[in-house]
């Protein structure tokens, strides 16, 4: 087990459950509830457990890897707090509107952009970054925690924005 294979995988089954909503017809609003209910939850259960088991770590053995913010781990982890704190705007602004309508499904596009930028950004750097300099113990051994963590909460977690540099400061 490895936890950058685990985001990874996390990130194809994202990919795959964006692109269900848009082959579900807009009059079938249950369908279109129960897979977004699905994918909102995935995804703040997803950003927390990164952030509780992931990117203090990276902080730790990292680097900074390709086009890494300011080419630093800190850049890179502050830059992918920031963007779990617009996905989870995203998230939120979906419950604005009701499924099955235009500007509900112009609210998952929103959240989809932001979320496919974010998984781009985060394979090309905090996940090379850590594959790179961490050993496979430590790199398994956090994948069962966050395996764990997702187990835990598989029905989502409560959402909560975090300041950028503070999570650097405190996890760093």
């Amino acid at each position: 087990m490895d936890i950058t294979q685990l985001i990874l995988d996390d990130h194809a089954e994202q990919r795959r459950l964006f692109s269900l909503i848009e082959e579900i017809n807009a009059s079938d609003v249950e369908a279109l509830e129960a897979v977004w209910g699905r994918l909102s939850a995935f995804l703040d259960a997803h950003a927390e457990a990164e952030e509780r088991h992931f990117y203090p770590e990276l902080l730790k053995l990292g680097e900074g890897a390709n086009d890494a913010e300011n080419g630093t781990v800190e850049g890179e982890t502050e830059d992918a707090i920031e963007d779990h704190n617009k996905l989870r705007d995203a998230v939120k602004a979906v419950a604005a509107h009701k499924a099955g309508e235009k500007a509900w499904f112009d609210a998952i596009g929103e959240a989809n952009v932001i979320n496919s930028k974010h998984m781009g950004e985060e394979e090309r750097q905090g996940l090379t970054d850590f594959r790179l300099n961490a050993d496979l113990q430590t790199r398994h051994d956090l994948g069962v925690r966050f395996a764990a963590f997702q187990a835990r909460h598989i029905t989502g977690v409560k959402p909560v924005n975090k300041d950028p540099e503070g999570y650097v400061e405190k996890h760093g």
